[in-house]
């Protein structure tokens, strides 16, 4: 049987697929990486199995994270997503999906891609940690902290620093498996 990091469930098939497909493997796709940020926020006081069991909702919800259309989102697109039962209807964290959308954008237009600017914050590199336990695990980082000030700085909301460490670990930017997952090797390669 193969070992997985504690917090993936091997009895919860959402979890187990996303740890071991995608949680800590390095992205570089714009779209994915909006898509994890609006995520990520969309988590915050809630599980992340809440968020995985509405992902695919979310997408349809948001047209796929196509920043371009969700920038162009009205007060009535606002209302259709509030009356969605598929996502978390939390007005502040949906109406922050759509500002984020914007300052996205933005982001892209001054670095050419949010991959070249989110990347910045680890060097352009995943740092490598060897964590043996969750416990060790830290909730944020200088790095999360300095990616928070910036990304609120140019107008992103729902990011503090524990979100913002919790997208750097599901967009590989560090690799918090501990070392005696099997993910451990396979995502540092």
């Amino acid at each position: 049987m193969l070992k997985r990091c504690e917090w993936a469930p091997a009895n919860d098939p959402l979890y187990v697929a996303y740890h071991d497909d995608e949680w800590g493997v390095p992205a570089h796709d714009d779209r994915l990486l909006f898509e994890m940020l609006i995520l990520e926020g969309a988590q915050a006081g809630l599980s992340w199995s809440t968020i995985l069991k509405k992902r695919e909702n979310y997408r349809l919800a948001f047209d796929h994270f196509d920043a371009h259309k969700i920038a162009l989102y009205d007060e009535s697109k606002l209302a259709e997503l509030l009356a969605n039962p598929g996502i978390v209807r939390n007005r502040l964290k949906v109406a922050a999906a759509i500002k984020n959308a914007r300052a996205f954008l933005a982001v892209k237009k001054e670095f050419v891609s949010f991959d070249a600017y989110i990347w910045q914050f680890v060097q352009g590199k995943p740092k490598v940690n060897a964590w043996r336990s969750l416990k060790e695990l830290p909730a944020q980082t200088a790095e999360s902290d300095a990616m928070s000030k910036d990304l609120k700085k140019r107008g992103f909301t729902f990011v503090g620093s524990t979100i913002c460490y919790a997208f750097m670990q599901a967009v590989g930017m560090v690799n918090d498996h501990i070392v005696d997952c099997f993910r451990y090797q396979q995502v540092g390669q």
